[in-house]
Protein backbone atom coordinates (compact mmCIF):
# COMPACT_ATOMS: atom_id res chain seq x y z
CA UNK A 1 0.00 0.00 0.00
CA UNK A 2 3.22 2.38 -0.38
CA UNK A 3 1.93 3.73 -4.02
CA UNK A 4 4.68 1.37 -6.10
CA UNK A 5 5.40 -2.07 -7.02
CA UNK A 6 8.10 -3.67 -6.13
CA UNK A 7 9.56 -6.91 -7.68
CA UNK A 8 8.02 -9.47 -5.62
CA UNK A 9 4.58 -7.39 -5.75
CA UNK A 10 4.75 -7.83 -9.52
CA UNK A 11 5.89 -11.68 -9.61
CA UNK A 12 3.36 -12.50 -7.13
CA UNK A 13 1.14 -10.78 -9.19
CA UNK A 14 1.76 -12.16 -12.25
CA UNK A 15 2.37 -16.13 -10.87
CA UNK A 16 -1.86 -15.70 -9.68
CA UNK A 17 -2.90 -14.02 -12.75
CA UNK A 18 -1.46 -17.00 -14.42
CA UNK A 19 -1.59 -20.10 -12.55
CA UNK A 20 -4.04 -19.22 -9.68
CA UNK A 21 -7.45 -20.69 -9.21
CA UNK A 22 -10.18 -18.63 -9.87
CA UNK A 23 -10.90 -17.91 -6.57
CA UNK A 24 -7.76 -16.54 -5.47
CA UNK A 25 -8.10 -14.48 -9.22
CA UNK A 26 -11.70 -12.98 -8.35
CA UNK A 27 -10.66 -12.11 -4.87
CA UNK A 28 -7.80 -10.38 -6.32
CA UNK A 29 -9.63 -9.07 -8.94
CA UNK A 30 -12.04 -7.64 -6.30
CA UNK A 31 -9.12 -5.82 -3.91
CA UNK A 32 -7.51 -4.21 -7.57
CA UNK A 33 -11.64 -2.92 -8.46
CA UNK A 34 -12.19 -1.79 -4.89
CA UNK A 35 -10.67 1.61 -5.97
CA UNK A 36 -11.08 3.51 -2.26
CA UNK A 37 -10.38 0.50 -0.45
CA UNK A 38 -13.82 0.65 1.33
CA UNK A 39 -14.44 -3.16 0.92
CA UNK A 40 -17.15 -2.62 -1.75
CA UNK A 41 -17.15 -2.05 -5.71
CA UNK A 42 -19.76 0.60 -6.11
CA UNK A 43 -21.55 1.13 -9.98
CA UNK A 44 -19.00 3.96 -10.69
CA UNK A 45 -16.26 1.52 -9.64
CA UNK A 46 -17.16 -1.25 -11.92
CA UNK A 47 -17.98 1.15 -14.76
CA UNK A 48 -14.71 2.80 -14.84
CA UNK A 49 -12.76 -1.08 -14.80
CA UNK A 50 -15.86 -2.35 -18.10
CA UNK A 51 -14.66 0.97 -19.85
CA UNK A 52 -11.10 0.58 -19.38
CA UNK A 53 -11.22 -3.13 -20.43
CA UNK A 54 -13.20 -2.23 -23.50
CA UNK A 55 -10.53 0.59 -24.29
CA UNK A 56 -7.52 -1.86 -23.62
CA UNK A 57 -9.50 -4.96 -25.59
CA UNK A 58 -10.88 -3.19 -28.07
CA UNK A 59 -13.91 -4.11 -30.13
CA UNK A 60 -17.19 -4.10 -30.68
CA UNK A 61 -20.34 -4.71 -27.96
CA UNK A 62 -23.90 -5.17 -28.20
CA UNK A 63 -24.30 -3.19 -25.33
CA UNK A 64 -22.68 -0.04 -23.51
CA UNK A 65 -20.50 0.03 -20.77
CA UNK A 66 -23.03 1.73 -19.05
CA UNK A 67 -25.83 -0.74 -19.88
CA UNK A 68 -23.46 -3.89 -18.83
CA UNK A 69 -22.81 -2.22 -15.69
CA UNK A 70 -26.44 -2.06 -14.80
CA UNK A 71 -27.26 -5.57 -15.88
CA UNK A 72 -24.75 -6.98 -13.65
CA UNK A 73 -25.77 -5.02 -10.57
CA UNK A 74 -29.22 -5.87 -11.39
CA UNK A 75 -27.76 -10.06 -11.34
CA UNK A 76 -25.54 -9.95 -8.83
CA UNK A 77 -26.17 -7.07 -6.19
CA UNK A 78 -27.89 -9.41 -4.31
CA UNK A 79 -29.15 -7.11 -1.00
CA UNK A 80 -29.79 -4.25 -3.70
CA UNK A 81 -27.80 -1.78 -1.25
CA UNK A 82 -25.93 -0.31 -4.98
CA UNK A 83 -22.36 -2.07 -3.78
CA UNK A 84 -20.91 -5.31 -4.58
CA UNK A 85 -19.70 -7.09 -1.55
CA UNK A 86 -16.67 -9.54 -2.25
CA UNK A 87 -19.00 -12.43 -1.53
CA UNK A 88 -21.39 -11.00 -4.02
CA UNK A 89 -18.38 -10.44 -6.38
CA UNK A 90 -17.52 -14.02 -6.32
CA UNK A 91 -20.77 -15.88 -6.41
CA UNK A 92 -21.83 -13.17 -9.06
CA UNK A 93 -18.76 -13.93 -11.01
CA UNK A 94 -19.24 -17.53 -10.97
CA UNK A 95 -23.08 -17.36 -11.77
CA UNK A 96 -22.76 -15.23 -14.75
CA UNK A 97 -20.78 -16.49 -17.45
CA UNK A 98 -20.76 -13.11 -19.39
CA UNK A 99 -19.53 -11.35 -16.04
CA UNK A 100 -16.97 -13.73 -15.77
CA UNK A 101 -15.91 -13.97 -18.79
CA UNK A 102 -15.21 -10.20 -18.84
CA UNK A 103 -13.29 -10.40 -15.61
CA UNK A 104 -10.80 -13.12 -17.09
CA UNK A 105 -10.19 -10.76 -19.78
CA UNK A 106 -9.42 -8.02 -17.96
CA UNK A 107 -6.39 -9.56 -17.26
CA UNK A 108 -5.58 -12.06 -19.92
CA UNK A 109 -1.78 -12.46 -20.19
CA UNK A 110 -1.92 -14.61 -22.54
CA UNK A 111 -0.37 -13.05 -25.59
CA UNK A 112 2.65 -11.42 -23.29
CA UNK A 113 3.64 -15.03 -22.49
CA UNK A 114 3.30 -16.02 -26.12
CA UNK A 115 5.34 -13.19 -26.57
CA UNK A 116 8.00 -14.00 -24.13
Amino acid sequence: QDGYIDFMEYVAALSLVLRGKMEQKLRWYFKLYDVDGNGCIDRHELLNIIKAIRAINGGDHETSAEEFTNRVFNKIDVNGDGELSLEEFVEGARKDEEFMEVMMKSLDLQHIVAMI
